[in-house]
């Protein structure tokens, strides 16, 4: 197919919509560009969190939040003077329970250990930011695939980017063909049906990010699924350095080049 070709189909300006969509969630108030902090509980007995406002203490299996007047904390949109028990947040940012003015901060939890994440729109990484680096749209990398399930869902201990180890649920494995090889990738399920996998790519690391995303969609009845590289996502953490992504399990890195989807952050 020609490239004047490629650009009148359908399946381009599907794409296009979707890249220019993702440049616009990015860069939204509380986008993942607006991560300035993930902090751990435990990296502050105190309940002192270095620039976030109020106490923080972890007990039993909730977070509690002390904050005066001063403090300028909202809760559920209301002051708070006094203290909170709060969970994990597990919505929209915005949406999140604690705010002070249009900064937003997450409760978070990861294997039993608690943080809090501190999302504000006039971060530094938001402001810099230009556009995302993407490879139009090219038929090539979309793929007829087969999803198969493992008997039971598999955990693998895997470095995050935040230099620990943490675990990574796997479900099942999608094979694809490229150039006439076969691959495989191993992918977790979501609670929605589609799936999730963690990937690197022999240009990963020079022309494009170290690692990315793929979510392909639910596979029908007989395991078909459309393995859509157009659509390789960018991590949270290609975005701010404080998000804690998976880097990818065994056997995830492609001895191919993948040079479709998202490349690379561009900064003005």
């Amino acid at each position: 197919m020609s490239t004047d070709a490629q650009q009148d189909s359908e399946e381009f300006h599907a794409w296009q919509r979707w890249h220019e969509g993702r440049i616009v969630a990015v860069a939204a108030p509380h986008g993942p560009l607006s991560l300035t902090g993930t902090h751990w509980l435990a990296d502050h007995p105190e309940g002192r969190i270095p620039a976030v406002p109020g106490l923080w203490r972890e007990e039993a299996d909730e977070v509690v939040l002390t904050a005066t007047p001063e403090d300028g904390l909202t809760v559920d949109a209301k002051p708070l003077a006094g203290e909170v028990g709060l969970g994990a947040d597990r919505g929209p940012i915005d949406a999140s329970r604690v705010a002070q003015g249009e900064r937003r901060l997450v409760v978070l939890s990861r294997e039993g250990l608690w943080a809090v994440r501190d999302f504000d729109p006039q971060s530094p990484a938001r402001l810099a930011f230009r556009t995302i680096d993407a490879t139009p749209y090219d038929p090539k990398w979309s793929l007829d695939g087969t999803f198969r399930p493992y008997d039971s869902d598999r955990t693998v201990r895997v470095e995050n980017a935040d230099g620990r180890e943490r675990g990574l649920g796997l479900s099942g494995e999608i094979t694809f063909t490229v150039d006439g090889a076969e691959h495989t990738l191993q992918v977790a399920v979501e609670p929605d049906g589609s799936l999730w996998a963690v990937f690197a790519d022999t240009t990963s690391g020079n022309s494009s990010y170290r690692f990315r995303f793929l979510r392909p969609p639910a596979p029908d009845g007989d395991g078909r699924v459309r393995v859509d590289f157009n659509r390789t996502l960018l991590p949270p953490c290609a975005f701010a350095d404080h998000f804690i992504c998976p880097f990818p399990p065994p056997g995830n890195t492609l001895t191919v080049a993948v040079p479709a989807g998202e490349r690379n952050r561009i900064d003005g």
